[in-house]
């Protein structure tokens, strides 16, 4: 046992090394796979004995307090790992699979939000996302697919937001990804009755200015944020849409009627994560961008808000409507026309939005 406790701590460390967000350990017929999400990349990392990779799985199913017998349903669950680096929390996920069960470990590192003037590419949008910080009530929505950078922009903003207003943050989220003792953390469990409704009712009564919702993912949850937000509160949240306005169809869908949506609503943007090009070849280069920036990739924000915010919400209506405000897909061509970006990332997310 002690060498699959020496096998689990030192995968963990080497993926922090190469900054990885998640482990993957896939069993295969005969063999088990160890791979790496570095940024967009699945990099696998080594093959390692069935066995093995059956051990090493139970081991972080002992470790995150799930039942290691149960391996023909799904299972989730988190713990703190102290490596060289410091403590490291993670997420784990099991999925059963025709091989045996499979295992994801989402890397949660401390220190990974970035200052206010790292938040996005056009220094402008950075501006607009605190602005909207200025309210005292109303709902700021998050979009963006997986890895795209939602939670660590609604930190930063959190961070901006505890050190130039006196308000009281309260968070809730499945779960707490990054720990914060200046805001209320509250993490979701299923399994003592705390689904984000019912969180969200509870945090309610604790007296919030501003309210953090890891993710808006059922009707139930969707209308007690509207409600939250129509009675005197700062709402922020994520949801999963195509673009800001696909964000509002997505409200629709759970139920929130237009009227809720134009009396709450201050907010959509929607993100995506976009590696930056290397000033001497133009592209995305590997060794250059590793070894000498600190910073190799950056949000694109499609921000929706104000008069714009209200001609897509028209739209919605089905009334004449006309919104003319930087979509995603512009404001990436402008940044290729200023040289941030390569013109390969460009026909990249093309491709990717082509076939979402």
């Amino acid at each position: 046992m002690y060498g699959i406790e020496y096998l689990g701590q030192e995968l963990l460390e080497e993926a922090c090394r190469m900054r990885a967000s998640d482990v993957h350990i896939v069993p295969r017929e005969k063999e088990a796979s160890v791979s790496f999400r570095v940024d967009a990349d699945l990099i696998q990392q080594r093959i390692i004995d069935k066995k093995s990779g059956e051990r090493l799985i139970a081991h972080f199913k002992f470790l995150s307090s799930m039942d290691i017998g149960e391996r023909r349903r799904p299972q989730n669950g988190s713990l703190g790992v102290m490596l060289r680096r410091g403590q490291v929390f993670v997420r784990l996920s099991t999925l059963p699979t025709v091989n045996d069960e499979s295992l994801v470990i989402r890397i949660l590192p401390q220190d990974h939000v970035p200052k206010t003037k790292y938040l996005s590419l056009f220094p402008k949008a950075s501006a607009r996302l605190l602005s909207f910080l200025n309210h005292s009530h109303g709902l700021i929505l998050f979009t963006g697919p997986t890895n795209s950078g939602k939670t660590t922009t609604l930190y930063s903003l959190i961070q901006f937001a505890k050190k130039h207003f006196n308000r009281n943050i309260i968070t809730l989220e499945d779960p707490v990804e990054t720990r914060n003792e200046e805001v209320l953390q509250v993490q979701v469990n299923e399994k003592a009755g705390i689904t984000y409704a019912a969180g969200l009712r509870a945090i309610l009564r604790h007296d919030p200015d501003m309210i953090v919702l890891g993710e808006i993912r059922d009707a139930e949850t969707a209308r007690t944020a509207i409600r939250a937000a129509l009675t005197g509160h700062l709402v922020m949240s994520t949801l999963h849409a195509k673009n800001a306005k696909g964000a509002l169809y997505r409200m629709l869908e759970f139920g929130v009627t237009m009227n809720e949506l134009e009396q709450t609503m201050v907010a959509i943007a929607a993100q995506r994560l976009i590696e930056l090009a290397c000033p001497f070849c133009g592209e995305t280069c590997e060794l250059y961008c590793k070894l000498n920036r600190p910073v190799r990739r950056t949000n694109v924000f499609e921000l929706l808000y104000g008069k714009e915010l209200g001609e897509c919400i028209k739209e919605a209506k089905g009334e004449y409507a006309h919104s003319s405000y930087e979509t995603l897909q512009r404001l990436i061509r402008k940044g290729v026309a200023l040289g941030y970006l390569s013109k390969s990332t460009y026909h990249r997310w093309v491709y990717e939005e082509a076939n979402l």
